[in-house]
């Protein structure tokens, strides 16, 4: 379960309060019923199985004093018709804690008090900004497809043409670029005391549904036909799974992942400009940061995150804000998320880029993740966060659209060149 079901019975105005704040409509009063109920078959079972040893015993004895009257046969009769009854409840039990397990699995997270209250987006509030202006071009801005195509750094059409929308070809500089700030953004991480994690790609539905909610993923993930396999969204879904079901040591703590995986989404809700060029696509590479900490530090953890993605961005020369996503605008599983926006001057606009996290102790409770200072103390839930550290298709949008200059050509952003050759400038390659 995500939340404690003690707060279910205990307090479940906390959880109505946070739903009205989210704007999420949850059956609520259906999961309370479900809870109560499931609670008086547990009782209601373990009396009936009382029951039953008290006849067994009374049966054994009688057989064995060889007892022929009619009360040992009415205690055989009166046994079968118990576990009759104890099979009626067992299964009305399964049934019950079926479908609490999955409205408990899918209800929200609490939210921190100094998430914003909002209806939306409009909602966000941005505490900071970054204006790097790295635009050499004196001409309207151009968008990436433009640009990238008169340069021949991506193939649109021969990549629909074989997989379909929202696929691409990376070609020439870009490939370089894209490996570049993979590298860029491990080595930054890594001398941030990262540990550096290579994932695996596909996961288990169990690992999935303790790092998401499934039932809201499904539409956004990819399943393997005929296995019990998910393709990662990002891989936070393998590396906060990685710890499934394990006791931590509290010394150990807070574990600091830097996780470099492609990702893969089904994107069915893009639309407009994203069906078109690289910003919004079915796969994409991504360096991520998962972080394993105990409950009084995660905050502290959740600015420091924050604070090193971007000071990340500010080595690149990118022009970006920081935004607090308000209580309707924040994902189910987050407590607190800050996004980091990036400007992009073909769309005229800021454009989400990373996402930042604290989801305090819901997954781990999904998950099993426990800590513990020493061997006699009883073990408690960590804490989990994610942050982006980069999305790089995502980020080579807002490069080469803040760095276009007016012979056509895009400027390397200064931290990139020695991953790339040195090289100053992307050029179109001589046929």
């Amino acid at each position: 379960m995500m939340l404690d079901a003690k707060l279910l019975k205990e307090n479940p105005d906390t959880i109505e309060n946070m739903l009205k704040k989210r704007g999420v409509n949850f059956p609520l009063n259906e999961l309370i019923d479900l809870d109560k109920k499931r609670r008086e078959l547990i009782v209601e079972l373990q009396d009936f199985k009382h029951k039953k040893n008290i006849l067994a015993t009374s049966i054994a004895q009688k057989k064995k004093e060889k007892d022929t009257t009619n009360s040992v046969n009415s205690e055989i009769s009166k046994m079968k018709e118990i576990s009759n009854r104890i099979t009626e409840l067992e299964e009305e039990q399964d049934s019950v804690q079926g479908k609490f397990r999955y409205l408990m699995m899918s209800i929200p997270n609490l939210l921190h008090e100094s998430v914003p209250l909002g209806s939306g987006e409009a909602e966000n509030v941005i505490i900071k900004e970054q204006r790097n202006k790295r635009t050499k071009s004196t001409m309207a801005p151009r968008d990436h497809i433009d640009i990238a195509t008169s340069l021949d750094l991506i193939d649109l059409e021969r990549a629909a043409k074989i997989s379909g929308a929202r696929f691409y070809f990376l070609k020439n500089d870009l490939v370089k670029m894209n490996q570049a700030l993979l590298q860029f953004g491990l080595d930054y991480l890594s001398n941030s005391g990262y540990t550096l994690v290579q994932p695996p790609y596909m996961i288990r539905k169990e690992a999935m549904e303790g790092a998401v909610i499934l039932g809201d993923f499904e539409q956004v993930i990819y399943k393997v036909e005929g296995e019990d396999l998910y393709m990662i969204g990002t891989s936070e879904h393998a590396m906060v799974s990685m710890h499934m079901d394990e006791i931590l040591e509290s010394k150990g703590l807070p574990l600091r992942y830097a996780c470099v995986s492609p990702c893969f989404r089904k994107e069915a809700g893009a639309h407009g400009r994203d069906m078109k060029g690289i910003f919004r696509v079915h796969q994409f590479e991504k360096v991520e940061q998962v972080i394993f900490s105990r409950p009084e530090d995660s905050w502290k953890e959740h600015e420091k995150m924050l604070e090193l993605t971007e000071q990340f961005y500010e080595r690149l020369g990118l022009p970006t804000r920081t935004i607090l996503l308000c209580s309707a605008d924040l994902g189910k599983i987050s407590a607190k998320t800050y996004d980091i926006e990036a400007w992009f001057p073909g769309q005229s606009s800021y454009r989400e880029i990373v996402s930042c996290s604290n989801c305090l102790d819901y997954q781990a409770r999904r998950l099993r993740i426990r800590y513990r200072d020493n061997v006699n103390e009883e073990t408690k839930l960590v804490h989990t966060l994610n942050s982006t550290l980069i999305a790089t298709e995502r980020t080579m949008v807002s490069i080469i659209e803040n760095y276009q200059t007016d012979e056509g050509t895009v400027e390397v952003p200064e931290i990139l060149r020695k991953y790339m050759g040195d090289a100053k400038e992307i050029k179109l390659y001589a046929k």
